[in-house]
Formats: structure tokens, C-alpha cells, sequence
């Protein structure tokens, strides 16, 4: 067991490290397959998905026909296990460009009362099939009220009246290209297969194609189960049969057989390999999305410029009038004017609870770094759609092996407040490798016994918990004791004021400061609530999400807001002599989180009204809550950061008596 372990953790890193090297025009980590006349073409079957429960199950959970070899799992990497995929083979067999029609695929048995109603259900929660050949997912297209809609997969059935009708028959349309020799690689593959393809040098040899699109139409069709009682299959069935998705006649019914078929068209299409995405890229809804995220950055732009005027005038207003009065002028200005140059003497007088800050800095770094690392690299295309699971699984890596700069982060911060003791940082260390993943590690426990218990495949394996703690505990915790201890042997900053001894009493305020803080998170909320929609329409909706360009961008203005309101903020608070800032700093860009939470509960009630059953809303409103954890991390340790740049910038630069 443990070599097995061993052996898939190396797995994973290896391909990890082979994801950034790309060959030539080509998505890197994806290539194209070369298929000659009459080679065959084996299509897969993922988890059936619906937007109705988000609870996967297996392909062959419904009484589908199975292979003739017998069912198979395919190659799996761990972002694909962990987002519920179970890729298996299916019965479905093509030859390329070999067209085939009437094709009898299987005759099930009579259907048993649980095979019914489980067909039934999963009718009424609207599951969709997901078929996959050559890494491409099965595309559907409808017309509705003159718009062309494109969705991935089709509908297991539906539903007529009080009839339930399954769809029984499927017609295949292939898209494909003429191969085009390249030089750029001579091993070319598919995400999970390679083959070698010998260069060509003055001869040509026969034609190859490559598959550049695949649809699907569902048709449910009446066959008579009499008349293949004893046919085999792949053999022809023995009547015509018209695919018609606009009628239905497959009622099931118990312990009445069903029958599959299938028919198969290959069609030489001018899209070319690298473009053979667009068609799951471009869905509808793109001019208003393209709108409301330029129309987001200029609006957040214009705010986060007044922020920024205001902030600078007022700070170097009260500098320059400070300086420029003599000694007695400036006492008087001291009680008149200058609240915050009255808490020169504990302004770093050290927060309450100040390990649990640096631990929360320290996770917040992480978090913040894995997520500038990850969308830059699927900007540039490193994690394409084509390539399932790699997000996920760059996601933990990059968690991973920042947890040198998180262990950094927090020891420096600790010793910094403790005027340069280090003594404690291995404790320190050790509550930044557990606190994070501790909490989600939690979340995902009662999860995934809830995912357990429904018999999903969104459910993590045993083995894969396994795995997850082995690299917890065997790559993330060294690593961050390793950026402890180099934070233990960099030198603190030290501080521009000595601190009193005796803390200096904070005058009555107008209004609770607390108020204030929480309200700060509108702005920053302000910078993503656009692009948050996309997000969630894609984690949830079963759309395809890849603007990351547009998305580093949003994060990037995130983060500029997220400094300056902390800055006004605490700049408000020491004006008004309240020096415990330090906390006040971290929540003020921190509770963006609040409102992306209420965001998501405004989702799940307006956007997910489909959602159907306590443990799908279970399952929703944890993964947001980790999700939201995660935000108030990184974006309340860039309002710390830049509250203490700023209160060390403005008391170094005052005069001193």
C-alpha cells in the first residue's frame, strides 16, 4: 500500500513539473492525435453531472450498456478525483471516417423496480450523460427562440406528461481534419494516450485526420426488443431507425428491456486542431461578459484613483503643515489637530493574540501567492480545458510548495513584534502548516461523508485522503519549517518609536469602530462581484470558464483596493487616537469575505433555485464557506501588510523630540 502511495505522489509531481513545457503552437500539455482511415476510435464516459443536485454518480450507476471487455477506469490525475470525474470506457466504437448508421449497441434485461425508479429520479434531477472522444467532450446543440444554445452532454431522459422516456439512440457527428505534419514534436498524444509518429521527409503517405469536434443528438426511439433478441453487438439492427430529437417514444417501464443504438457520421471540418476548443469557450452570454468586466475595471479604477488622491493629499498635508511650525507650534498642533501623532508611544505596541495573526498572515501569504502563481499560468494556457484536473492539482502544488513563504512570512512578522525573539517560531511554524489545512481538511471530512452516503462519485476515495495527508504532512509542513527558519534568521524591522510601558487610554469614539470595518469590504467586494458570477456560474452550472487574463486583472485591482481602504482605515483610526490597529487592518480588506458570502447565499436562493435536497445545499454552502475562509485570508494579509508599510513609512518620517 505504502509503495503504491509513494509511486502515485511521484506521479503527480512529475507531471506536475512536465505541465509549463509546451512544443510550438499547440496548448501546452495537449497535442494532436493522428488517426488514419479505418483506425479506431474508442469513446469515454464520465460522471453523470446535473445542476439540480451537484452530486456526481458513475457512468454505469444506470443500467447503460457496458463494454464487451469489461469496464475499465482510466488514467486519472488527482485535480480530476477530487472535482468528482470518473472517466471509464464505454461500448460506443467508431472507425475513423467510417460513417455507420443502425448500429444495435445492446438489449438490456427487463428493468427491476430499483433500476426504474432510479431512472426516474434521475429523469426528474435532470443528470446529464458525459461522453468524451480523443479529450474532447460530446457538444449539444439546441435552437430556442432563435438563439443557438450549446450544451455539454445530453439529458439521460425526459420527462412528458407523467411519462418518462429514455434516450435511447444516439447520433454522433465527428468532426475532423486533415492532419498537417509538423515539426515541432515527434511524440504526440492526447492527455491520457501517446503514440510515436515518425517524421515524414519527401514521401507522403497515406492520409491521417485529427479530431476537431463532437456532437451528439439524443433521440428516444421505439425499437422492438423481439427483434434483436439474439443479435450481437455492433451488428446491424434490422430496421430503419429515424432519429427525430423533436419527438420521443421510449417510455420505460418496469420489467420492460431497453434497447441502445447508435449511428455515427465523420464530417471534414476547416477548424483547425488548436481552435477546436472555441466551441466550449465561446458560450453564450460573452458580449455581456466582456461588457460588465471592462465596465467593472474602469469603475473600480476611477474609486480606487480617489482613494489614492485623498489618501496621499491628506497624509502629506498634515506632514508638511507638522514640519514647517516650531516646536511650540507643533505642541499645539499635537492637541488640536495631529491625532494620530499623539500614539507615537503605542502605535506598535503589540495586537492581542498575536501568534493567531501571525499564523493567519502567514496562510494568507500562501493563499494569495498560490492564486497569483495559478491564474497566471492558466492565462498563458498552462491549464487549459484540455487537460482535466490540472487547475485543482497546480492549485495544491503551488499551495504546497509556498508553504516556504507562508512559514517566512509569520516567523518574521512574530519576531518583528517581539523586538527581534525568535524563541517560539517552531510553534509558530507548525500552527501555519496546520491551521488552513486543518480547517478545510475538516470541512472536507464531513463532506465527504455526506457524499458517502448519497453513493457519489464526488466523494474522495480513502486512498486519496490518504494520499492528501501524506502530502500534507510529508511535503507542506517541511517546507513550511524551512521558510520558519529562514525567517528566524532574517532580521527583524525595527521600529521608528520606542513604545511606553503604560498603554495610553483611547478616548470615547462617536461611532464603533468595528462598525466601520465591516463596512469597508464593499469596495473591494465592488472589484470581483462581476467576475464572481462567471466563477460560480461555472463551479455550479456546468459552464466553462476560462477569461483567466481577465481575472488576473480583477485580482490584481483587488488587491490595489484592498491596500488603499486599509490604509484609509487605519489612517482614520489613528486620527482619531484608537492605536489597536492591527486587527483592525487585517478585517477592514477581510470582510470583503463576508459579503462574497452573502453573495453565494443570495446565489444559491436566486441563481441555484433548482437545487434540489438538503445535502446538495449542504455540499454548496461548505465548499463556499472554504472558499470564503480562504478570501479572508489573503485579501485581509495584504490590508496587514500595507497598514504596517504605512504606519512605519509615517512614523519614520515625522521629526522626533
Amino acid at each position: 500500500m505504502a509503495s503504491k502511495i509513494c509511486a502515485t505522489i511521484s506521479t503527480i509531481f512529475f507531471s506536475l513539473l512536465l505541465l509549463p513545457s509546451g512544443h510550438g503552437f499547440y496548448l501546452p500539455g495537449s497535442y494532436p492525435h493522428k488517426y488514419g482511415v479505418g483506425d479506431p476510435l474508442s469513446v469515454k464516459a464520465n460522471s453523470l453531472t446535473s445542476i439540480e443536485t451537484e452530486l456526481p454518480y458513475g457512468y454505469y450507476s444506470l443500467p447503460f450498456c457496458r463494454p464487451q471487455e469489461g469496464i475499465k477506469d482510466m488514467a486519472e490525475n488527482l485535480g480530476e478525483l477530487l472535482m468528482g470525474d470518473r472517466i471509464e470506457n464505454s461500448p460506443y466504437r467508431f472507425k475513423m471516417r467510417t460513417n455507420e448508421s443502425d448500429v444495435f449497441l445492446c438489449r438490456s434485461g427487463p428493468l427491476s423496480a430499483d433500476d426504474f425508479n432510479l431512472l426516474k429520479k434521475r429523469i426528474d434531477e435532470m443528470y446529464q450523460v458525459n461522453l468524451i472522444l480523443d479529450n474532447l467532450p460530446a457538444i449539444r446543440y439546441t435552437n430556442r427562440d432563435g438563439f443557438l444554445l450549446r450544451w455539454t452532454g445530453y439529458p439521460v431522459g425526459i420527462k412528458v406528461a407523467d411519462g418518462y422516456y429514455l434516450f435511447n439512440h444516439l447520433k454522433f457527428t465527428v468532426l475532423v481534419h486533415k492532419y498537417e505534419e509538423t515539426n515541432v514534436a515527434s511524440v504526440m498524444g492526447t492527455g491520457d494516450a501517446a503514440e510515436m509518429i515518425p517524421s515524414k521527409s519527401g514521401k507522403s503517405g497515406p492520409p491521417g485526420y485529427m479530431v476537431v469536434g463532437f456532437e451528439v443528438v439524443p433521440c428516444s426511439f421505439q425499437h422492438d426488443p423481439e427483434s434483436v433478441k439474439n443479435a450481437k453487438m455492433y451488428d446491424k439492427y434490422p430496421a430503419k431507425i429515424n432519429c427525430d430529437p423533436a419527438t420521443v417514444a421510449m417510455a420505460i417501464k418496469e420489467n420492460q428491456p431497453v434497447v441502445f443504438s447508435y449511428e455515427v457520421e465523420f464530417v471534414e471540418s476547416d477548424i483547425k486542431w488548436p481552435s477546436r476548443w472555441d466551441a466550449y469557450l465561446k458560450m453564450e452570454g460573452a458580449k455581456v461578459h466582456w461588457f460588465s468586466i471592462l465596465n467593472s475595471l474602469m469603475v473600480i479604477a476611477f474609486l480606487a484613483g480617489i482613494v489614492l488622491v485623498i489618501l496621499l493629499r491628506t497624509v502629506r498635508r498634515d506632514l508638511t503643515r507638522y514640519e514647517e511650525l516650531d516646536k511650540e507650534a507643533q505642541a499645539q498642533m499635537n492637541e488640536e489637530l495631529s491625532g494620530w501623532k499623539l500614539v507615537v508611544s503605542d502605535v506598535f505596541r503589540a495586537p492581542d493574540n498575536p501568534t493567531l495573526l501571525c499564523v493567519m498572515v502567514g496562510d494568507g501569504l500562501r493563499i494569495l501567492g498560490m492564486a497569483v502563481v495559478t491564474i497566471l499560468f492558466a492565462a498563458l494556457g498552462f491549464m487549459s480545458p484540455a487537460s482535466r484536473g490540472t487547475l485543482i492539482t497546480g492549485m495544491l502544488f503551488f499551495y504546497m510548495v509556498l508553504g516556504i513563504l507562508a512559514g517566512y512570512g509569520a516567523v518574521r512578522l512574530w519576531k518583528t513584534l517581539r523586538s527581534g525573539d525568535h524563541s517560539g517560531w517552531v510553534s509558530v511554524s507548525w500552527r501555519v502548516a496546520c491551521f488552513f489545512p486543518g480547517i478545510a481538511f475538516l470541512i472536507l471530512t464531513i463532506l465527504n461523508f455526506l457524499l458517502w452516503g448519497s453513493h457519489s462519485t464526488g466523494a474522495i476515495p480513502f486512498s486519496l485522503f490518504v494520499i492528501l495527508l501524506l502530502l500534507w504532512f510529508c511535503i507542506s509542513v517541511p517546507l513550511t519549517m524551512v521558510g520558519g527558519f529562514l525567517g528566524a534568521k532574517a532580521p527583524h524591522l525595527e521600529y521608528p518609536v520606542r513604545t511606553n510601558q503604560i498603554p495610553r487610554e483611547i478616548p470615547p469614539q462617536r461611532y464603533p469602530s468595528w462598525l466601520l470595518v465591516l463596512g469597508a469590504g464593499t469596495l473591494p467586494f465592488g472589484t470581483l462581484f462581476i467576475e464572481l458570477f462567471f466563477i460560480m456560474s461555472s463551479l455550479w452550472m456546468g459552464r466553462v470558464y476560462y477569461v483567466f487574463g481577465f481575472l488576473f486583472i480583477v485580482l490584481i485591482l483587488l488587491v490595489v483596493v484592498c491596500a488603499e481602504v486599509s490604509l484609509v482605515l487605519t489612517y482614520m483610526h489613528l486620527c482619531v487616537e484608537d492605536w489597536r490597529w492591527w486587527w483592525k487592518a487585517f478585517f477592514a480588506s477581510g470582510s470583503v469575505a463576508i459579503y462574497i458570502f452573502l453573495y453565494s447565499v443570495n446565489y444559491l436562493v436566486f441563481d441555484l433555485k433548482s437545487l434540489s435536497g438538503p445535502v446538495s445545499a449542504t455540499l454548496y454552502l461548505g465548499y463556499s464557506l472554504l472558499m470564503v475562509l480562504a478570501i479572508m485570508l489573503a485579501t485581509g494579509t495584504v490590508g496587514f501588510i500595507s497598514s504596517f508599510w504605512f504606519v512605519h513609512f509615517l512614523f519614520s518620517s515625522v521629526k522626533l523630540d
